[in-house]
């Protein structure tokens, strides 16, 4: 946050009361902050919905009644009821809008430039409604497609993930908005998501779990971050100094606001003191014992002025930029275009057997449309990111507008409005199928079996879809799929049809995004922004998943999403970053130019098809597998670490340039407690998915010193002799213990190199004394202070504010 507002907010604080700080950390109903209105701080209204607003009218009034328990869950329900279901809403309460592609389908565009046209379309939507800020985007990994909440999130990747959730924060901020990044952090799982404990190791939460957040932070500097509701490690996210003080304000200079997710926090006076700025919703009792904890100095007053401070400057920043950005009321049809256009270029074409799509049927031609999801479409997820669409697109209506003059186009429902089977309903559709030419079915998972608080009992489609596709199979072998869905899927009879289209929760625009799609008016260039596997055994996480007695172990490490895929040699159903086109792409040229401190990476991208077309070229950085008989850090045999989306017209080609920092190259070294470059020869590789690898080149890296590994008498000798100045410093103590001389000594000390004991144990075995433990350890310590080595579990403090407490 800029030194003029943080100035500013701290000079308004020292004029506050008591009370008025305690007012200001706490919210004021269920969507509002409570401000300090003589100080010239009004309140601030919060909205829903990372893919649009949700904006409940009758909960946004400060009234503290509006705050109880039934307002907060109707605002999270996943359930859904019949007049929501035939308006195609899932939360009928709320003032329309416009309904933009879930995250998790926005990201499969890997298109920044339209996150951020998302993201200025949210921000005027926010401002007509009155709201300051949005609370989203959401972006834990994605580790696990059962996880309830995955269609809210990006990717399984955090480099993917970062650099999307940037350009949605950065569009929204640049029309006065400001953004709240979420969940802070590993809220991976929707079971037990108040009290579940998520233990996670440290490389992988610097590299991945972290390193999305650490990456949006650093492009787009949100204004809020909103802690998650599990635990991490042992402890509380928003209760978590480490976290918060040391990762968060320390590691990445934040500056912004530090909230709660709503009825997140458990001990106020602990999450004031570990840095959680803001509680949400108004909690009565929270606030009593956060008054007593403060008069009684279990808080200092410092803690909460520095909440306060981080507050005001919010405040402060908001109205300062609604002043200077004014916008237009808005236009809901050109929002409803972008939808559109979002969901177009986020469709992924899974399958294209023979190039059966696009569809270019002849005049007198029977299309077969199968599924109620082309009438009643299921265009989004349930609970707190539910939109009500100002408008929706019905495939339906728009395959039969978009369809060439003179084609039949039937439908049929193929099974029950509730998704089950219907023997009559299928047996229509099968007898249908055999006088049509080519058939297109929508299917889908089962409606509202997922969501917020709800996590999928499994990774199928619903039964009777699965069912009827595969009875298609034996009759036709023009058979199009269009899937949509919260996450990847299983699919048994993928092989078995000729074309398989994933729209996920492609919002509001899915209809005329996916007529245009299969009729060729658009070319799909959607890639997956996470691995679909063949079956759930498959999954990375699936022997930790979801956890047990209140602890969820994260057993795959690194080793998440295409990494396991890779390190463990399983073919996936669909790799990371696939996605065909209906033209053709080559790669060529690849050129590394190494400078001080970064490698810049250029090769030649051509349209070898006859349609204009976007590609995303992925840059990974491979990687020679660990020796198994060698202690050192493993690493994924490949990582994303750059993207570029580029539309080429047909016979066009273009010189693509992306750049690897020395970051790129690091691993999180756990013996530093930071970032490190290893040497050696790594591989760069261009690719059009994560098995689809076109260039590559070596690289030599010259890799950062080792870390010294701490050294106690329980250290190998081997080890320890290797760290200059031990040798010659036990040698002067033990020769003059023994009497045995500089050189006997040292013929004794070089056999034992070669235990595997500890020192001290290996030393009075071999020189036949009960040595003095002490005073090894002194010249063990002297050896550790001067290699600066520090000692296992020691983590240094990060914290660019002093801690109050």
């Amino acid at each position: 946050m800029a030194n003029a507002f943080r100035s500013e907010a701290g000079a308004i604080v020292t004029q506050m009361t008591i009370t008025e700080k305690l007012d200001l950390v706490c919210g004021n109903g269920l969507w509002r902050t409570t401000g300090v209105p003589r100080l010239g701080l009004p309140s601030l209204l919060m909205v829903d919905g990372s893919n649009g607003l949700r904006v409940v009218p009758d909960q946004i009034s400060t009234d503290p009644q509006n705050a109880d328990l039934g307002a907060f869950l109707d605002a999270v329900d996943t359930t859904d009821d019949p007049e929501s279901r035939d308006s195609n809403v899932l939360l009928g309460k709320s003032v329309p809008a416009t309904c933009f592609p879930a995250l998790s389908v926005l990201a499969n565009s890997w298109d920044i430039e339209l996150a951020h046209e998302i993201g200025e379309a949210l921000a005027i939507e926010c401002r007509a409604a009155g709201a300051q800020i949005l609370l989203g985007p959401g972006i834990n990994l994605r580790r696990s497609p059962l996880a309830g909440r995955g269609f809210e999130y990006f990717s399984e990747d955090p480099i993917l993930t970062g650099d999307m959730a940037a350009g949605v924060i950065r569009g929204l901020q640049d029309k006065g908005v400001g953004a709240s990044l979420k969940h802070f952090a590993c809220n991976n799982s929707e079971v037990e998501r108040i009290s579940m404990d998520s233990v996670v190791e440290p490389r992988a939460l610097h590299e991945l779990y972290f390193l999305g957040f650490e990456r949006a932070i650093a492009r787009s500097n949100p204004w809020t971050i909103m802690t998650s509701y599990n635990r991490l490690n042992g402890i509380q996210t928003s209760q978590n100094p480490w976290l918060l003080r040391g990762v968060l304000r320390g590691r990445w200079h934040y500056d912004g606001v530090i909230m709660s997710d709503w009825h997140g926090i458990q001990d106020l006076p602990a999450a004031v003191k570990a840095g959680n700025d803001l509680d949400m919703p108004f909690n009565a009792a929270r606030r009593r014992r956060l008054e007593s904890a403060v008069l009684n100095k279990k808080v200092p007053e410092a803690a909460l002025d520095q909440a306060c401070t981080h507050i005001a400057a919010l405040t402060l920043r908001i109205m300062d930029a609604q002043r200077r950005l004014p916008v237009s009321r808005p236009d809901f049809a050109t929002h409803h275009d972008l939808a559109r256009k979002a969901a177009a270029r986020a469709c992924v074409l899974l399958s294209n057997q023979n190039n059966v799509l696009p569809l270019t049927p002849e005049p007198g031609k029977r299309l077969l449309v199968i599924g109620t999801g082309a009438v009643l479409p299921e265009i989004q997820g349930a609970g707190s990111a539910a939109v009500r669409p100002i408008r929706c697109d019905i495939p339906l209506d728009c395959l039969r507008i978009t369809a060439p003059d003179g084609i039949s186009l039937h439908w049929e429902p193929g099974w029950g409005e509730d998704g089950n089977h219907d023997a009559h309903r299928q047996g229509a559709a099968l007898a249908a199928a055999r006088t049509a030419e080519t058939v297109i079915v929508f299917a889908s998972t089962p409606p509202c079996i997922s969501g917020e608080n709800a996590d999928r009992p499994d990774l199928g489609l619903c039964p009777a879809h699965d069912r009827l596709i595969t009875e298609l199979t034996k009759i036709h072998d023009r058979i199009v799929v269009v899937l949509t869905h919260p996450d990847a899927v299983v699919l048994p009879w993928a092989n078995n049809v000729q074309a398989i289209l994933s729209a996920g929760y492609a919002g509001a625009g899915l209809g005329q995004a996916v007529a245009d799609i299969l009729f060729g008016h658009t070319n799909p260039s959607g890639k997956t922004s996470v691995t679909w596997p063949v079956r759930p055994e498959d999954c990375p996480a699936f022997l930790g998943y979801p956890g047990e007695q209140g602890t969820h172990l994260y057993r795959e490490g690194i080793f998440v999403g295409y990494r396991f895929f890779d390190i463990r040699h399983i073919q996936p159903l669909f790799p990371f970053g696939h996605g065909l086109s209906y033209t053709s792409f080559t790669y060529a040229a690849l050129e590394l130019t190494t400078g001080a401190d970064d490698v810049t990476v250029r090769f030649t991208l051509s349209n070898t098809g006859a349609r204009t077309g976007w590609e995303v070229c992925q840059l990974y950085l491979g990687r020679t597998p660990t020796a198994p008989n060698r202690a050192l850090p493993h690493h994924p045999l490949r990582a994303l670490k750059g993207f570029a989306t580029v539309c080429l017209e047909p016979g066009e080609s273009r010189v693509v340039d992306m750049t690897l920092s020395r970051r790129n190259l690091a691993y999180f070294d756990t013996v530093r407690d930071d970032w490190a470059v290893p040497a050696g020869e790594v591989s760069i590789e261009i690719g059009a998915s994560s098995r689809d690898i076109r260039l590559s080149a070596p690289l030599h890296v010259t890799g950062d010193a080792t870390a010294a590994r701490w050294l106690d008498p329980h250290t190998p000798p081997g080890q320890a002799l290797e760290v200059p100045g031990v040798q010659d410093d036990l040698v002067a103590w033990l020769a003059g213990v023994t009497g045995q001389g500089i050189a006997g000594t040292e013929t004794l000390l070089a056999s034992c190199r070669r235990s595997f004991l500890g020192i001290y144990d290996t030393l009075c075995w071999s020189f036949g004394l009960e040595l003095d433990e002490i005073r090894l350890t002194q010249i063990l310590d002297d050896a550790n202070r001067r290699s600066g080595a520090r000692k296992p579990g020691h983590c240094p403090d990060h914290s660019s504010e002093l801690d109050p407490s």
